[in-house]
């Protein structure tokens, strides 16, 4: 369970480093990441790092979009995350 930890932990960190690449290509009018890729970062376990980006970097918290579908993939990855931990885990 302990590589799982750390794997989940790392993506999320890299997903919040994601929103603030996106902040910094935003703010300098460059390419930026597109929506699509920030939001399904989020549902593949990188909620908690798009949401903490998101608050510190005050980005894209306008959005109406990731309004909803932040805390969405954030409550999904919690749930992955116990089915994880109970039923995976359980027969190891």
């Amino acid at each position: 369970m302990k590589p799982l930890i750390i794997i989940i932990t790392i993506w999320n960190v890299v997903t919040f480093v994601m929103m603030g690449i996106d902040k910094a290509k935003a703010k300098e009018g460059k390419r930026r990441i597109s929506e699509k890729t920030l939001l399904a970062s989020s549902f593949i376990m990188g909620a908690a790092g798009i949401a903490l980006g998101a608050l510190m970097f005050h980005h894209k918290t306008r959005k109406l979009k990731f309004q909803i579908l932040v805390p969405v993939s954030l409550a999904v990855n919690i749930i992955m995350i116990y089915i994880l931990i109970n039923y995976l885990f359980a027969f190891i």
